[in-house]
C-alpha cells in the first residue's frame, strides 16, 4: 500500500473472533501498526510506547489498531498483561498483512522465511493513507507518531 491509497475493508479478528472492518470506524482517522509477534521484546516495547501516548493520540482524533498473525487468545493475554487500551486484531491467515504489503520474505541467522515487516500506517478520516512509517523506533513508537502527526 502507498500514501494516497484507501485501506482494505477487512482489518482482522477482534477479541471475540469477529471480523473488524474499516467501515466500523466511520469518520475516524486510524493508526494501524503491524508487528511480528506478541510478547517479544521489540513488539512489547512498541505496544507499550504507543500505549503511553494513546491518550494524546485519541485527543488528536486517532483510533489505534495493532495487527499481527498471532491468535485472538494470544492478543487477549498480551493486551491484559500490558494494559493495552487499543484494539489488537488477529490475522491468522495473513490476508490483511498481504493486502497491506507487509507480509514479506525476511532473513534471520542465514534463514529465509515469510513474516510481518513492522510497519505503521496512518489514515485520514476517510481511511486514505496519509503516512507510512517503515523505520519504526520500537522503544519510542508513540513519540514517533506524535512528532509525525504534529508536523
Amino acid at each position: 500500500m502507498n500514501v494516497g491509497e484507501k485501506i482494505p475493508e477487512l482489518l482482522g479478528l477482534n477479541d471475540k473472533g469477529g471480523e473488524v472492518r474499516s467501515e466500523d470506524f466511520p469518520g475516524k482517522p486510524l493508526i494501524i501498526y503491524f508487528y511480528p509477534k506478541d510478547n517479544t521484546p521489540g513488539c512489547t516495547a512498541e505496544a507499550c510506547s504507543i500505549r503511553d501516548f494513546n491518550a494524546e493520540l485519541k485527543a488528536m482524533g486517532y483510533e489505534v489498531i495493532g495487527i499481527s498473525k498471532d491468535s485472538v487468545a494470544s492478543h487477549v493475554k498480551f493486551a491484559d498483561k500490558y494494559s493495552l487500551p487499543f484494539l489488537l486484531l488477529s490475522d491468522p491467515t495473513t490476508e490483511v498483512n498481504q493486502a497491506f504489503g507487509v507480509w514479506q520474505k525476511k532473513k534471520m541467522a542465514g534463514r529465509e522465511y515469510m513474516g510481518t515487516v513492522r510497519t505503521t500506517f496512518v489514515t485520514d478520516a476517510n481511511h486514505f493513507i496519509t503516512h507510512i512509517i517503515t523505520k519504526v523506533n520500537t522503544k519510542n513508537a508513540g513519540e514517533q507518531l506524535i512528532e509525525l502527526l504534529k508536523k
